[in-house]
């Protein structure tokens, strides 16, 4: 090839980059500004607040010394140390689980979040007297 024209090929290769760079940043440059006020209203938008806060919530971080004995199940979806353990932060954490939503369907048997999955029962201190074999599946 000429050295006349590969400088003309190069010249124009390189004018067809600046072009397509060009476009490319207009067009990211007008998407992004269509989406920003959609952004900006979602981000001004509190989320809702639940009217009240889940019952067991009031005990809060609560360290229970004695649990009562874990539901039998004679095939457990885990392993008994990670069954055991969930059912621990569950009696020791029901100002967290009392938010969590369940996604089984358990809520049409009265289930109100993740706490009743696990636990029955409290005592007036809040300590665990009997449990929810449902969270064993």
């Amino acid at each position: 090839m000429p050295e006349e024209g590969r400088r003309s090929f190069t010249t124009l290769l390189t004018v067809a980059i600046i072009v397509i760079a060009a476009i490319v940043g207009v067009y990211v440059a007008t998407r992004s500004a269509q989406t920003e006020p959609a952004a900006t209203q979602t981000a001004a938008t509190p989320p809702p607040v639940p009217d009240a806060p889940p019952p067991m919530a009031k005990y809060g971080p609560h360290k229970q010394d004695r649990l009562p004995p874990l539901p039998y199940d004679p095939t457990p979806a885990r392993p008994p140390d990670v069954v055991r353990a969930a059912y621990t932060f569950a009696a020791e954490h029901p100002e967290i689980l009392g938010y969590v939503p369940c996604y089984c369907g358990c809520e049409r048997s009265g289930h109100r979040g993740n706490d009743d999955c696990f636990v029955s029962r409290r005592d007036a201190n809040g300590d665990v007297t009997d449990w929810e074999p449902h969270g064993m599946t």
